[in-house]
């Protein structure tokens, strides 16, 4: 690892855990050249998924992008970080369990609205507002109506 500090590639390890209930590692890191601390994570790519886009292009999937779309619905929301990524961790791993190779952007973005819906509707109807492109107010009113009504049932 480079040290962010000097760009030296020497370090050792201070300690290291275990995060997000095993399934990665957290390692405090020393830099010996300038000894600044800095903090790194480990955890293992399941498998490579190719996002199918609306346009037909394929592009890989990142865990990332899904994370940075899900933060912005959650921008000013009661919603900490490790919310965000155990929501990102359970979209993930669902798409990772149920597609070998492929997965349209369609598929994605539903299951993601799914679980946002159940998390925190304000988010959820960003999300939503977003990734179904809405066009006007009205859009957004009847989405809002789709999930009180949802709720009422």
């Amino acid at each position: 690892m480079k040290c962010p500090k000097c760009d030296c590639k020497e370090d050792k390890v201070v300690d290291s855990r275990l995060v997000k209930e095993g399934k990665a590692v957290r390692r405090r890191r020393e830099c010996l050249n300038c000894q600044q601390r800095f903090t790194t994570y480990e955890e293992i790519i399941q498998s490579e998924i190719s996002v199918i886009k609306r346009n037909k292009s394929r592009q890989e999937f990142e865990r990332a992008k899904l994370r940075n779309g899900i933060k912005n619905a959650c921008w000013k929301r009661p919603i900490s970080d490790e919310k965000i990524d155990e929501l990102v961790d359970k979209v993930t791993l669902s798409l990772e369990h149920d597609f070998d190779r492929e997965v349209s952007s369609r598929v994605i973005g539903e299951r993601t609205m799914s679980e946002l819906k159940k998390f925190d509707e304000v988010a959820y109807v960003r999300f939503a507002s977003v990734y179904r492109d809405f066009k006007d107010i009205e859009r957004f009113i009847e989405e809002i109506r789709l999930l009180n009504k949802a709720e009422k049932e």
